[in-house]
């Protein structure tokens, strides 16, 4: 099952981390001030997950491959991990269109 994990950065910062059924991160939040701004971005994700055009596809400088989930405003709300190909990425907008969506939250916040 996939799940959002809310995590407190040391900064004081809350973000979130999309993972697949298999544990692994497919989407990275920026950093949120408050919970609930941070939950605001997780149903943000759910929204927009399901809408190809909201994905920009992106290569760094070095050549990994990767990409961000954007909402109808334009603004970042997750960015993958970086991969070694463009297959591997396309893949991964896959496992965000399928997992986000229905997501359980596991806020590890306050652990």
């Amino acid at each position: 099952m996939s799940k959002f994990v809310i995590t407190k950065r040391s900064n004081g910062e809350f973000q979130f981390n999309l993972k697949a059924g298999n544990g692994e991160v497919i989407l990275t939040s920026e950093g949120y001030s408050t919970k609930a701004a941070c939950q605001n971005g997780i149903d943000s994700v759910r929204n927009n997950a399901r809408q190809d055009e909201r994905f920009e596809r992106k290569t760094n400088a070095g050549g990994k491959f990767y990409f961000n989930l954007k909402a109808a405003n334009g603004q970042i709300i997750g960015t993958s991990q970086q991969y070694s190909s463009e297959a591997s990425r396309d893949g991964g907008i896959d496992s965000v269109k399928k997992n986000a969506p229905d997501g359980e939250v596991d806020d590890q916040s306050a652990a």
